[in-house]
């Protein structure tokens, strides 16, 4: 398949899955349905199982579907290199937070606020990068992180109506605050977590999915701890799957694969298409929280934040011109 089909497909595939995510999780949340509401903890530790089963497939096929080469690139990788496991501990348990807190901020923000706020983890993972990689940010880049941090303002700029506040808060069924803290805290771990599993796979060369694998194991282990600590209780009377249904696993699914979409991203396309792809995510979830979900009543301050994140999206991606002088780039 030509290399620029397959751009074009793991952008669209990434448009789809990052908005699909979003809403219906989002709506899951939301669902006022028959029986008990399915646990957002044993969620996450599903989503980490799918995804183990997921990279282990493809280190399946990448060693021509043969199962003694993958049993043996597998105790190679893990089991006699425990030190090298052991790396990914420290971000595997921050991602398990994260994930967990995706769904505190969309149990408690609607689909486009969610989007746009989510959108500063750009700036933390690029002071991170900084701070952790030594790497040096262009102008375009500065100015787009200054450009982004004042759209998420007017996103989260108060209304002078306080009917507009009230029924916002009654559409959004949920405590505004807690969703935005949440979004906040997600942001900064997913920023600290991505740079630092960059900078491992940068220092070794093991193949990304066993990476991902050895993320996924102890994400499991710290997505257990955590489910048994928060909802121990709940589980015990009525399983780990209670209130679980064709939305929920589709949620699952979706959280488990979205890894997967941003590393043929990465491979395949570029910063800026990215950026596109983002944008148009944050688009189309907002007009789908209006009109189908019904729970965003949109402002002319929440399209104006949204309209400089998205504008900061793109300039962050763009590369300008090479400097004459590569000593000062």
């Amino acid at each position: 398949m030509p290399s620029s089909r397959l751009k074009y497909m793991s952008l669209g595939v990434l448009v789809l899955q990052t908005t699909s995510l979003v809403l219906t999780m989002r709506y899951s949340r939301t669902l006022h349905g028959e029986g008990p509401r399915y646990l957002a903890s044993s969620a996450v530790v599903a989503a980490e199982l799918l995804k183990i089963l997921a990279c282990v497939v493809l280190v399946y096929r990448d060693r021509s579907y043969s199962l003694r080469s993958l049993n043996a690139a597998l105790t190679q990788e893990i089991l006699n290199k425990p030190m090298e496991t052991l790396k990914l501990a420290i971000p595997s348990g921050i991602y398990t937070l994260q994930n967990n807190l995706l769904y505190v901020a969309l149990s408690n923000l609607d689909a486009a606020t969610y989007q746009v706020t989510y959108q500063l983890k750009i700036l933390t993972t690029a002071l991170f990068s900084v701070s952790m990689l030594g790497r040096r940010l262009g102008v375009y880049q500065w100015l787009s992180l200054l450009i982004l941090m004042a759209g998420v303002a007017l996103v989260q700029w108060p209304s002078d109506s306080p009917a507009a506040v009230s029924e916002k808060e009654q559409l959004s069924a949920g405590s505004q605050v807690v969703g935005v803290v949440a979004v906040l805290v997600a942001c900064c771990s997913s920023g600290f977590a991505g740079v630092y599993f960059e900078k491992i796979l940068k220092e070794t060369k093991q193949s990304v999915w066993i990476r991902n694998i050895q993320l996924g194991m102890f994400g499991m282990v710290f997505g257990l701890m955590g489910m048994l600590v928060y909802d121990g209780d709940r589980v015990r009377e009525s399983g780990m799957f209670q209130g679980y249904n064709s939305l929920t696993w589709t949620v699952v699914a979706l959280q488990a694969l979205g890894g997967l979409v941003i590393a043929a991203v990465i491979k395949y396309a570029d910063n800026i298409l990215k950026g596109f792809a983002t944008s148009l995510s944050i688009i189309l979830s907002t007009l789908i929280s209006f009109f189908w979900l019904q729970d965003f009543q949109p402002s002319s301050v929440f399209f104006m934040g949204a309209m400089l994140v998205i504008v900061a999206t793109f300039l962050y991606g763009y590369e300008g011109r090479p400097s004459p002088n590569p000593s000062r780039a």
